[in-house]
């Protein structure tokens, strides 16, 4: 795998998987989050995409914990509803250096495109250990599985560009009451 973040980006994105439909997500993560991603995977694929999509995750949570740093300065937390035609999104993200991960996606379908669908909790889950963060996520209502996918990835990319923003209140403290993240 190679994997190249900037975190105040432009939106741009060079992204391969080999899984259409997670690639689909993850540029559109990237563009509402305003980061520059470079991502290649080559996993294995002919067994099954689990593999895949955890080590995605797990890679780009620890490219996001490296690119924030000692997080002095930061928002740290940050959350976000989107609302994707007949769906709603919600994601809230703390950079909190523990870890916890919650999703309910309501997706009823065991493929959406080429993606399994139950993996996108182990993409998640992955990038809350490889970011240790706490993220949830959730879809509130909707139809179309696509749209419940897409509204929480774009959610999760809004809310993950607030906790990684620089608040000049904050100037270079930690926003921590216990000296540490």
């Amino acid at each position: 795998m190679s994997l190249r973040l900037t975190l105040e980006g432009g939106g741009r994105y060079n992204i391969s998987t080999g899984i259409r439909f997670f690639d689909h997500m993850l540029e559109l993560f990237t563009r509402h989050g305003a980061f520059d991603l470079d991502l290649t995977c080559k996993g294995d694929l002919d067994v099954d995409q689990h593999h895949t999509i955890e080590d995605v995750g797990i890679a780009l949570g620890e490219a996001f914990d490296k690119a924030v740093g000692d997080k002095k300065g930061i928002n740290r937390a940050g959350y976000f509803l989107m609302p994707m035609d007949e769906t709603l999104g919600i994601a809230a993200v703390d950079l909190s250096g523990r870890v916890a991960c919650k999703i309910r996606t309501k997706v009823k379908v065991d493929m959406v495109g080429d993606l399994q669908s139950e993996l996108v909790e182990d993409f998640f889950d992955g990038f809350a250990r490889g970011a240790r963060a706490n993220v949830h996520l959730r879809t509130m209502y909707g139809r179309s599985n696509h749209h419940k996918l897409e509204a929480l990835f774009k959610a999760f990319a809004r809310a993950l560009r607030v906790a990684c923003s620089r608040d000049k209140q904050l100037g270079e403290m930690l926003p921590s009451t216990k000296g540490l993240l």
